[in-house]
């Protein structure tokens, strides 16, 4: 890749929710507003190798993409729809900042997040579709997050966009009375753009801070927004714990991490006390919903001074009240990974291979490194290198490659 367009993609990660979010503000059209940013991000490859970068690239690509979109409206205007097109060219001409009323969410792309958790969507959909404008992931990182398949998702996609349209949604900001009815899949998408960021679904990174902070950002203003929600704060301390440990997360040779061999000492200690202070004042275990539980597992993870000094015990109970709330196999995993860490790897061997598991995670990345990574500590050599391999057959970043290749390495090698 060369330099300038390493550049823009690494403007198109953080600001493409900016961007795409200031558009649909105001061309209040999905499409219409992905093809002129995408119309922008090609006039970038076109000059910014001839004039250089700009100094504010964001700014440059809105700017742009306002101008491709005025491009692609004047060429499909009928005669009764050049009246709307001038409109909007006066509107998009003359676009500058405006202060919210009081009765209005108090961020632009916290409020067009709340627009696109529209309830004329089945949940996924709204998720999705969030999580495809103003998320900045591609539709292969949603389907990814989502366990199903690329066309299956891109489907998903364009119909949730064509249901919209028919039900007439403006992208205007919406007033503080419908958040209650949007809050759940609010809190959703805000955690499907952290993990994203937090754990890259795909290429060289494992982290992508761009997103992580986005999505921490996000989860303040929606803390300021509703900061006698439980849930909400829960996802902040979440969000926060997580976050935290980043810079451990990979080592100088770039060979993921695992919690157990991180260095304390790179760790955010002052993002850790906030997380824990969060987490610490959410109240009693059975008024929790998920993300507060989630968050309570999270502080129990940097609470100790040492891996040793973790309560996997305490965790386990945290899982088992989480999955009363919402049964699912991936919860099941880490529940199966935490009793191990307690009572032993055979433990957990035993619980990874139930069928609900083996059929349901067959191909998860996780379970596959899981179950290497118990095989290894139960001393079963042989069976753990097998399991290593499938893992890193479905690893999809490098830092994450080279850390289960590091694994095999360090098994003794099968008889001759």
């Amino acid at each position: 890749m060369d330099e300038t367009a390493a550049v823009l993609e690494r403007v198109f990660r953080a600001e493409s929710a900016v961007v795409l979010g200031a558009l649909l503000a105001q061309l209040h059209d999905f499409d219409l507003a992905e093809e002129a940013f995408q119309d922008a991000i090609a006039s970038a490859l076109e000059r910014w190798p001839v004039d250089g970068v700009p100094r504010r690239p964001g700014a440059w690509l809105l700017t742009a993409a306002r101008r491709k979109a005025l491009d692609r409206l004047r060429r499909r205007a009928t005669r009764l729809d050049k009246q709307s097109a001038l409109e909007l060219e006066a509107e998009l001409q003359t676009s500058q900042e405006t202060e919210l009323d009081d009765d209005e969410i108090p961020d632009e792309r916290l409020r067009l997040i709340f627009t696109c958790c529209h309830p004329a969507l089945a949940q996924q959909a709204q998720v999705a579709l969030t999580l495809r404008t103003l998320g900045g992931l591609s539709t292969a990182e949603i389907a990814r997050a989502f366990l199903v398949d690329e066309s299956a998702m891109a489907r998903r996609l364009v119909r949730a966009k064509a249901k919209l349209r028919e039900a007439g949604v403006t992208y205007r900001a919406v007033p503080l009375e419908l958040v209650p009815e949007r809050r759940s899949t609010v809190l959703s998408v805000i955690y499907l753009i952290f993990n994203e960021g937090y754990a890259a679904s795909a290429g060289d990174s494992l982290v992508r801070r761009e997103l992580a902070s986005e999505a921490i950002r996000l989860g303040r203003v929606l803390v300021e927004l509703l900061p006698a929600d439980a849930e909400v704060r829960g996802l902040l301390a979440l969000m926060l714990l997580h976050d935290a440990r980043r810079d451990a997360r990979v080592d100088a040779d770039g060979v993921g991490v695992p919690l157990e061999d991180q260095d304390r000492a790179r760790w955010d200690h002052a993002q850790i006390r906030e997380g824990r202070a969060l987490a610490a004042e959410l109240g009693s275990v059975e008024t929790l919903g998920p993300y507060a539980l989630q968050a309570r597992i999270a502080a129990h993870h940097v609470s100790g001074a040492t891996f040793a000094d973790i309560d996997w015990r305490a965790i386990v109970g945290l899982y088992d009240r989480l999955l009363s709330q919402n049964p699912s196999p991936v919860i099941e995993l880490n529940r199966a990974v935490a009793l191990a860490l307690a009572e032993g790897p055979e433990v957990g061997l035993a619980l990874l291979a139930a069928p609900a598991l083996t059929e349901s995670l067959a191909g998860y990345g996780p379970y596959l490194t899981a179950r290497a990574d118990l095989l290894r500590r139960a001393g079963r050599s042989d069976e753990a290198r097998v399991a290593y391999r499938a893992a890193l057959a479905r690893a999809d970043t490098a830092p994450e490659r080279a850390f289960l290749q590091r694994r095999l390495n360090e098994l003794r090698p099968l008889p001759g």
